[in-house]
This record gives structure tokens, C-alpha cells and sequence, in this order.
């Protein structure tokens, strides 16, 4: 990995605990000077997934703007998208601090953030002054900690933030949430979309494409039958996956801390679950990979085992926030190297 500005700086940011930190980041962004993004999708690099131009296959994973304070910035750096999110119909604190671990020594992450976000309406108001701005922005929706019932709150957040996503992100693979991930079996799930897909509808003209994402602690029953869900209900795509619950032979002190584990850990059981997605949908709804990618080798693996796209966001803690730019032109390397003429051309491959 190249020496950038930030590997000068990173000691010091590590001195400061996890959150503080990333809300240092957020703040150096907001005061960044404005760099627009990328609309050029005439490229090799530029991917079509959902009726959407990617113009790299590089994004920023949910989880890194929550509030949607800075999606113009982050494209600005190169980032071929983003995700916002996750954002819940009501304001919440989230969970008791400290929630947020550097597992240095493993290279990485465990948060127990719990959704923690300042509401629909805050991040409504933040993303309509963008509207004008060009790039994809999608939107990843979350329900309340203490809803009475949080299908309704899923279909409230993609009726309010349909006219402004470029997709919407169904997050039902927190482990942060308790009884979250219990709407990813049959029987909820099914109820789950049909209300999110209704609320969309509803929406009025625009009509975002509507993304799943989903967990990597699942059997290869519930595989099969959230894939097949999905291509019943004609899901756009599948973003595949979450952090863990595992700890896999982890060696950093904060290994035991509970929450939901990413990073360099995760990189092995994600590439399976693109692997198991791709084998159980047949290539027929795209995927988009997460989870341990922190060079372009990595994300050249995830593309060609199967994903269109690629998101980041533990290995930024480490390589910092150019990351994105340089495994984006690193990819062009690696495409040219194994005589593919673009991205799309590579997918599942392997």
C-alpha cells in the first residue's frame, strides 16, 4: 500500500477513542473544499446495476454517514457511489458509548453503534438541499429500537426517502438492533418487502431500485430462501453482507467486546457469501460485495466471484479516506492484466 498524508497523521487520530475520531472525520469533510463527482459513465469502469450508472465500482458502505452529512464530499473523492445510513423514522441515541473498536492488530472493526442517527426528517432536509448535485447517493433504512412494529417503520422511511435516493437499502442484518435479523427469515422477509416495495410505489414518479442487505452469519437454507425471495419479489439487487457476530482467532484486547465485527476478519466469510449468493440466484439479481476489502486485489476477488459492486469502510480507518480513488485506478490495472475490456465483463468470472 503507498505512503499517503494520512499514514503521517494516523498516530495521532489513533490516540483519539474510535468515535471521536470518525467524528473528526465527518467534520474535515464538511469543511473539505467542494470537489464535484464523477458523472463519467462512458468508461470501461463504469458498471449498470438496477438501471443505474456506476461510473467506478467503488463506494462508500452504510455506516460511515449516517446522517447523510457528507455524500457530495465523499464523491468528490473519487468513490464511484455512497450509502447513507442507516437512517430510522425517529431521532435515537443508539447504544451506551464507548460502542466503537479499533481491533488494530487484526486490522479490524467492532461497533455496537444500535442505529444511532438523528431521524427521517434531519437527513430528508440534508438530502433535499443536494438534489441538484450529480452522483449516486443510495439510502439505507433502518426501524427504531422500540417500534411497535418495525415493518411499518421500513415502509415509512422508503415512502419519505424515495423522491431522493438513487436506491434504497433495506437494512435488516444489524446485530446491533435486538430481533433485528429475525426479519431475514421466509416468512418476514416476504411481508417486509412487500410493504417496503407498496411504500415505494407510493412514493409518487421517482422509483428507486430497491437493494437487500443482508447477513454473513446465515445457513445455506437461509440462502436459498432469501434468494429466492428476492427474485420473487424482483429485488434489484443484494448487498452481501454485514458485519459479523463470529470472532474469528481475533488477538487485539478488544477482541471480546460484543457488537458486530468488520475489517480484514470478515474479508473470507464475505467472499464466500457472494460465492454462495452468485451459486443460489444463478447471476440473476446483482450483488454487491462488502466486508474486509482494503485493496483492489481484494475487490477484483469480490467482482470476480460474482459482485458488480464493491463498498468500503473499516479499511478506511486504517488506509484513510483516498483509499477508494486508488483501488478504483488500481482496478483498471487489474482488469487491463486479465485482457478484460471493462468491469461488467469480469463479474463472476472466477
Amino acid at each position: 500500500m503507498r505512503r499517503t498524508l494520512f499514514d503521517l497523521v494516523r498516530p495521532a487520530i489513533f490516540a483519539l477513542d474510535s468515535e471521536t475520531a470518525h467524528r473528526l472525520a465527518i467534520t474535515a469533510l464538511k469543511a473539505s473544499p467542494k470537489r464535484k463527482g464523477r458523472d463519467d459513465v462512458s468508461s470501461a469502469m463504469a458498471v449498470n446495476v438496477a438501471g443505474l450508472n456506476f461510473p467506478n465500482p467503488v463506494g462508500v458502505a452504510a455506516g460511515f454517514d449516517k446522517d447523510a452529512e457528507v455524500p457530495d464530499a465523499l464523491l468528490g473523492l473519487g468513490f464511484g457511489f455512497t450509502e447513507v445510513g442507516s437512517i430510522t423514522p425517529l431521532p435515537q441515541a443508539g447504544n451506551p458509548k464507548p460502542r466503537l473498536f479499533r481491533l488494530v492488530e487484526d486490522k479490524a472493526v467492532i461497533n455496537r453503534m444500535g442505529f444511532n442517527n438523528a431521524g427521517g426528517q434531519a437527513a430528508f432536509k440534508r438530502l433535499t438541499a443536494r438534489c441538484d448535485k450529480v452522483g449516486i447517493v443510495g439510502i439505507n433504512i433502518g426501524a427504531n429500537k422500540d417500534s411497535d412494529d418495525r415493518i411499518a417503520d421500513y415502509a415509512h422511511m422508503a415512502r419519505l426517502m424515495a423522491p431522493l435516493a438513487s436506491y434504497l437499502a433495506v437494512n435488516i442484518s444489524s446485530p446491533n438492533t435486538p430481533g433485528l435479523r429475525a426479519l431475514q427469515d421466509e416468512s418476514a422477509l416476504t411481508g417486509l418487502i412487500d410493504a417496503v416495495v407498496e411504500a415505494r410505489n407510493d412514493a409518487g414518479a421517482a422509483r428507486p431500485p430497491i437493494f437487500l442487505k443482508v447477513a454473513p452469519d446465515l445457513e445455506p437454507a437461509d440462502i436459498d430462501a432469501i434468494a429466492r425471495i428476492a427474485l420473487d419479489k424482483n429485488l434489484d439487487a443484494l448487498i452481501v453482507s454485514n458485519t459479523t457476530i463470529a470472532r474469528p482467532n481475533l488477538v487485539s484486547r478488544h477482541a471480546a467486546e460484543t457488537g458486530g465485527l468488520s475489517g480484514a476478519p470478515l474479508r473470507k466469510v464475505a467472499l464466500q457469501r457472494i460465492r454462495d449468493f452468485r451459486g443460489a440466484t444463478g447471476g440473476a439479481i446483482p450483488l454487491i460485495g462488502v466486508g474486509g476489502i482494503a485493496s483492489a486485489d481484494h475487490a477484483w476477488e469480490r467482482i470476480r466471484a460474482g459482485a458488480s459492486l464493491v463498498q468500503l469502510y473499516s479499511a478506511m480507518v486504517y488506509h484513510g479516506p483516498g483509499l477508494g480513488a486508488q483501488i478504483a485506478s488500481d482496478l483498471k490495472r487489474l482488469m487491463k492484466r486479465d485482457g478484460f475490456a471493462s468491469i461488467a465483463e469480469a463479474v463472476g468470472t472466477e
